[in-house]
């Protein structure tokens, strides 16, 4: 595994285990409000408002919370909030590439708190987009099975690529239309996802061998992580996997 596809493991990984709770509940819910407000709330038939509703759930949500999200959503009213969806491109440190998306309801404060986040590390907003790929990533917990047989499971279902095991699980890749069929297929063949969700996939990838470098590229990540606003957080560094492991074991 690459120490990109590491570090999103970890990611993961490190959501069901985040201290910061309040924080990761109140992204959750603006993704189920924005997902009910475009496709409406039934779960079934709104497939985003499905997946974020998946990952709500396996970060321990409570169930009233995400009733509480899609009913703000639908209902109408002052309590109905608006979120606009942005997207922010930039260069950090290492001239690693970097693509934010956020979630907000005031563009200005998102916007400057981005650009201070860059500047303080080093780096600059400038397109680099086409440095990335959108793909589906599906997450199989082990469980003691047999990689292989998932792995095959997952190809006659339509999978774009297959990882290898790490950390109990597996990581299998579609295309972004595929994702919903594959995460099913692969539900009914009795694998399970703990998580399906679209992604943003580098096609380069910037190699990172030292530790100092690689400290400043994670903590330039995080502190985007961090922002209430930021949803999510793609980057194009490969820091080796055994590095990566080393760097991991340090925070815990």
């Amino acid at each position: 595994m690459s120490g990109h596809s590491k570090w999103s493991q970890i990611k993961r990984q490190k959501g069901a285990n985040d201290a910061k709770r309040g924080a990761l509940f109140t992204k959750l819910t603006r993704e189920i409000i924005t997902a009910a407000r475009q496709g409406g709330g039934d779960t079934d038939a709104n497939y985003r408002l499905r997946m974020a509703v998946d990952k709500a759930r396996a970060n321990s949500m409570p169930a009233d919370n995400i009733k509480r999200a899609i009913e703000r959503a639908t209902g109408g009213g002052a309590d109905a909030e608006q979120f606009e969806e942005i997207t922010y491109e930039g260069i950090g440190p290492a001239s690693v590439a970097v693509i934010v998306a956020a979630m907000t309801d005031n563009r200005n404060r998102t916007a400057s708190e981005i650009r201070s986040v860059f500047s303080k590390h080093g780096g600059t907003l400038s397109t680099v987009a086409w440095q990335f790929e959108q793909k589906g990533i599906i997450s199989i917990p082990l469980e003691g099975r047999d990689p292989d047989e998932i792995t095959l499971a997952a190809i006659d279902a339509g999978a774009a690529d297959v990882g290898t095991p790490d950390a109990g699980s597996i990581l299998v890749t579609t295309e972004p239309a595929d994702l919903e069929a594959v995460r099913r297929a692969l539900d009914e063949a009795g694998y399970a996802a703990e998580s399906a969700e679209l992604s943003m996939e580098p096609t380069t990838t910037v190699e990172i061998g030292d530790e100092k470098t690689a400290k400043q590229v994670l903590a330039f990540v995080e502190r985007l992580e961090d922002l209430d606003d930021v949803q999510d957080v793609y980057a194009n560094f490969d820091i080796p996997a055994e590095l990566m492991e080393q760097l991991e074991a340090q925070v815990v």
